[in-house]
């Protein structure tokens, strides 16, 4: 009786492993989030293949994987301006049921069903990011095709961190102008801590993988461009009334 192996020793290279027909590819493990890890990959290698540029690939399916998040953050973001519209009433209630937490609470509710407002509607754009942010990291990491993968000047490798960290600093500047373009209810204090998640992220970021930087880096200058159009939108209408 013969018994025929098929034994590979290379690299972890998707197209390779898939053409022996044998299961080789699904060694490739892209973590929790791989069932969005996989389509981002092949969404990638799609555009690498016209592209020939895996950091310009990057910006693309940045823009794509965006496209579906618009609406949701664009009501986000309308909420958010009503929220900072209506702080004034918000800081009236407060004070007028300061000793009754109860009755404090239902005029809230009370006040953000009158002028349609969602308290937490800030966070949701966040929450949905995180699976495809996570995804994209693993992507990044563990994607041999990405390893040694130029992209412009100094970047030579978009599976390794920024040598002179200029993208983490930049992303860093861009998280500070979205920041201060984003409407807010928070109170001064609460404001000046919210002022160190950019120092936080670039902190972060400086040892990420360069690719991934890039990513939040785009995705933070197509959220202003779409930050400052729904500001531009919201202060054309007129002042909610009391």
């Amino acid at each position: 009786q013969n018994n025929e192996f098929i034994f590979y020793a290379g690299p972890k290279e998707y197209d390779r492993l898939k053409s022996f027909n044998s299961g080789f590819e699904n060694i490739i493990d892209f973590g929790w989030f791989s069932i969005v890890a996989m389509p981002l990959f092949w969404i990638l290698k799609f555009f690498y293949s016209f592209l020939g540029n895996y950091g310009w690939s990057i910006i693309l399916l940045t823009a794509v994987t965006r496209i579906p998040f618009i609406p949701i953050m664009y009501k986000s973001q309308q909420s958010m301006k009503k929220m900072q519209t209506i702080q004034p009433m918000m800081a009236e209630i407060k004070e007028r049921y300061k000793d009754d937490a109860q009755k404090q609470q239902k005029e809230m509710m009370q006040l953000y069903k009158k002028h349609k407002v969602n308290p937490i509607g800030g966070c949701l754009p966040m929450v949905l990011q995180i699976p495809v942010f996570i995804a994209l990291y693993n992507v990044l990491l563990k994607a041999i095709e990405l390893r040694g993968a130029p992209f412009v000047f100094w970047i030579t490798d978009l599976a390794v961190k920024d040598p002179y960290y200029i993208f983490p600093i930049v992303m860093g500047l861009t998280m500070v102008i979205q920041q201060k373009m984003t409407p807010s209810a928070m109170d001064p204090k609460q404001a000046k801590m919210m002022m160190l998640m950019p120092v936080v992220f670039t902190f972060m970021f400086l040892s990420f993988p360069v690719g991934l930087v890039i990513y939040w880096l785009v995705n933070n200058i197509l959220g202003i461009a779409q930050q400052y159009y729904a500001n531009q939108k919201a202060d054309k209408k007129p002042a909610v009334a009391k």
